[in-house]
């Protein structure tokens, strides 16, 4: 919801969640402005291992459940309740997710180059 030019809000009880079809699951968008995607991301049963890799830097933070997350060419990820992450751009990544499941979600703006 914008209540007002720029202003976002949501909830996880709110009932605009919809199928992600990036990923599966149930998507609740905060808001979508250029260069800057943020939301919450809902499994209520265990999917299948999901495959992902972020178009740009995703930083999230686990709600509620659990998650492992296989970082392509790197370590394993173990994160729970309260936990939080930020993977770079195009980082190729798998997760195995324990649902219930949510998180909070930013995709943001393109990353400075050198």
């Amino acid at each position: 919801m914008e209540p007002q030019p720029g202003l976002f809000v949501t909830s996880l009880a709110a009932d605009t969640w919809e199928p992600d079809p990036d990923v599966g699951g149930l998507m609740n968008i905060l808001c979508e402005v250029p260069g800057t995607w943020a939301g919450f991301t809902r499994y209520d049963v265990d999917p299948e291992p999901v495959s992902w890799t972020p178009p740009r830097r995703e930083s999230f933070v686990i709600l509620q459940g659990a998650v492992q997350i296989e970082v392509a060419g790197g370590r394993t990820l173990e994160l729970k309740t309260g936990d939080a992450a930020s993977l770079p751009a195009g980082t190729d990544t798998v997760w195995h997710i324990t649902a219930p499941f949510r998180e909070f979600w930013v995709i943001g703006p393109e990353e400075a180059t050198e």
